[in-house]
């Protein structure tokens, strides 16, 4: 399961924190203005999603670097195209003559294409920016238990999008007569792996694993997506339609309100009708309505949640 708690107010920029559950990390996704991110939670993160470089979603990295100098250890970073080079330009803003090597080194994962991410290294006290590999994957980050896709859409400029998704877990049910042991493990290996002649002793008995597949079952794993800024185009929504299709949760921009759509489209934004429309189409779970224009006061922002809440429970 995935822990979502978004960092920022409602009146600030955007910034949403994703912890995994029984995961030593947590990844943050935008980097805007938010008061409700602490040192820790900085410090604690693994990875950092950036959909693009626009002033409210960029602003609050330097206060990131800030807290994460000294960590010793590898921080990623993902992004479009251009993020490697905006962040080394970031850095290399301040002076690092006291800074040691080892202090912190930071991966970036740049996403040219669908299928094509460039990575890069930057570490101090130079801030070199080197060239590490080019992957042909849509995957950005692959843990033990999940991983990160990443899908760019259409904002004038090109921004991701980003999908956690849990590998599905297989499950046992036990009873009274079979309690839980190192047979467990073993079992659920065999289940996997298809072994289904594989001896499994259970105390003293000892059983065919296929004997004991009955106890097992196959749990999907949980889902996260988090679509920041885009055009409500048909290209856009065909995307997020393909890539998030029964998400668990998705937080999406919904950035005005249905009376502001010629607003929305001169800016290459969403609008609650749509936002919620294209929620409903991808049959996503719980879909949350997120980034506002700050033109709006906590009473236009109400109108806007349930003209979006109209549109996708409708």
């Amino acid at each position: 399961m995935f822990k979502t708690d978004i960092k920022s107010k409602t009146n600030e920029d955007i910034s949403i924190l994703v912890k995994p559950d029984n995961h030593s990390w947590s990844y943050l996704c935008e980097c805007g203005e938010a008061s409700g991110l602490t040192v820790k939670e900085i410090q604690n993160c693994n990875a950092i999603f950036i959909s693009h470089t626009h002033i409210d979603h960029f602003v609050n990295f330097d206060n990131i670097i800030r807290h994460q100098i000294g960590l010793q250890r590898t921080v990623t970073i993902c992004g479009p195209k251009n993020i490697a080079k905006q962040i080394q330009h970031r850095i290399l803003g301040y002076s690092w003559n006291l800074i040691e090597e080892n202090s912190i080194r930071y991966l970036i994962k740049e996403m040219t294409s669908d299928n094509e991410i460039n990575v890069y290294e930057l570490k101090p006290p130079l801030w070199e920016l080197k060239s590490i590999s080019i992957e042909s994957s849509n995957v950005l980050i692959k843990e033990d238990k999940f991983q990160v896709t990443g899908v760019l859409l259409d904002h004038k400029l090109p921004t991701l999008s980003y999908l956690f998704q849990e590998y599905p877990q297989t499950k046992i049910q036990l009873n009274q007569d079979l309690k839980g042991g190192i047979w467990v493990k073993e079992l659920k290996q065999a289940f996997n792996s298809k072994e289904l002649d594989k001896q499994i002793i259970v105390g003293t008995n000892i059983y065919k694993a296929k004997e004991l597949f009955h106890l097992l079952h196959v749990q999907e794993g949980d889902s996260v997506g988090i679509i920041m800024d885009h055009g409500a185009t048909p290209d856009n929504h065909t995307k997020i339609k393909k890539h998030f299709s029964l998400t668990n949760k998705v937080f999406i921009e919904s950035f005005y309100q249905n009376k502001d759509i010629e607003f929305a489209k001169i800016n290459f934004h969403s609008y609650a009708k749509e936002s919620g429309n294209i929620m409903k189409m991808a049959k996503v779970k719980d879909a949350i309505p997120v980034h506002f224009s700050r033109k709006y006061n906590e009473e236009d922002i109400t109108i806007l949640i349930s003209e979006f809440m109209d549109a996708y429970t409708n």
